[in-house]
């Protein structure tokens, strides 16, 4: 099964030097990422399939463009990155957390095309759902069991319109748990309907707040957010996690324009992420797992629920076996369970709205 990936590739050129070779910033970073990890040129050099003279060049060249060094060696203690190097590695991530998942939707798009021109008959599952760990988790999994699909990232009111309206097969959304359901939940009825509509368990995750190693400025509620010297970076207007802080702080009284930053939008938790560590803003709030994986520490706010829609008639379809299978299987569950901040003690169970939302069950059927 064919599958295509699509990676930014970063390249700087000093316009003082017309007729020199641009420098292949992608490699550099790689080079720089290994460096920090190891303290070691040669091993990295190793890890990036570079000689240790080839690694030495680039590091020279980069240097020579940039007018300062990259590295700094000490006596006992390898080889270190300098602040510079530091944000060319913080920069190069959150490139990359901000554009992969328009570049996998994109690279989705053109597999489905190709295929169609190779006259791979069997239709791939069309799937839409907004940006998470463990649909990124599905996505692998889809690719292993040799399911055909077209993944497309896109907020979650989005994503169920998308369904409701024959876009698409499946779509992911999210609600919290608690107090803001009921307000959250109601976003999405425009479109889900019981006597149309099952979901799939995908999994419950714990959403909070994003801050620096150490938490140096002491951001421990969302009252912290207003204070003068915080930096916020959120998430795109219409996603789900967009519209989940924009109901917790009216409850809470907040006037999101006294946030700083508060019109900054990400598409990704990750991005968010990449944007805190790369030292652009303070704090942000989203999933566990992209804290984690940012090496950021994580306060806390509250869970919610991740679901996919289907059609029920759809469920046990021939088009919508394989995916169905997936997302119902032991071995996907055990993967999810096993994302930082995600709880798959659930994933794969299939409910229809009125066991998922049972205080709504009257008002759905309206």
């Amino acid at each position: 099964m064919i599958r295509i990936s699509i990676h930014p590739h970063l390249q700087i050129r000093d316009d003082d030097s017309p007729g020199g070779e641009p420098l292949d910033v992608s490699r550099l970073v790689a080079l720089l990422g290994h460096i920090e990890d190891s303290g070691s040129i040669s091993q990295s050099a190793q890890a990036v399939s570079l000689s240790y003279r080839y690694a030495w060049g680039i590091l020279r060249d980069a240097e020579a463009l940039f007018g300062g060094p990259l590295i700094d060696k000490t006596r006992g203690r390898g080889s270190a990155l300098t602040p510079l190097a530091q944000q060319l590695v913080w920069a190069s991530k959150r490139i990359g957390a901000r554009l992969s998942p328009t570049l996998d939707s994109l690279a989705s798009e053109l597999e489905i095309e190709l295929k169609k021109l190779m006259d791979q008959s069997d239709p791939a599952v069309r799937l839409h759902a907004s940006h998470g760990f463990a649909v990124a988790a599905l996505r692998d999994f889809l690719d292993e069991q040799q399911v055909r699909h077209d993944l497309k990232y896109c907020g979650s009111v989005e994503a169920v319109a998308a369904l409701a309206e024959g876009a698409c097969d499946i779509a992911g959304f999210h609600v919290p748990v608690g107090e803001f359901e009921h307000a959250m939940w109601w976003h999405f009825t425009t479109w889900l309907k019981p006597d149309t509509h099952c979901l799939v368990h995908l999994a419950v995750r714990s959403q909070g707040l994003f801050v620096r190693p150490g938490n140096p400025l002491g951001i421990r509620t969302l009252e912290d957010l207003t204070r003068r010297e915080v930096r916020f970076v959120n998430r795109q207007v219409g996603s789900g996690t967009r519209l989940l802080l924009d109901l917790i702080l009216a409850a809470h009284g907040i006037d999101p324009g006294h946030i700083e930053g508060y019109s900054n939008g990400e598409f990704t938790h990750a991005a968010v992420a990449a944007y805190i560590g790369s030292g652009m803003a303070d704090v942000g709030f989203g999933v566990e797992t992209a804290a984690r994986r940012f090496g950021l520490e994580f306060v806390p706010v509250l869970k919610e629920r991740y679901f996919f829609a289907i059609e029920k008639t759809m469920l046990r379809s021939s088009a919508l076996a394989g995916a169905v299978d997936a997302l119902t299987s032991e071995a996907f569950r055990q993967r999810v369970n096993a994302l930082p901040g995600y709880d798959g003690s659930l994933t794969g169970t299939v409910l229809t709205l009125e066991e998922a939302f049972p205080e709504y069950s009257s008002a759905l059927r309206g």
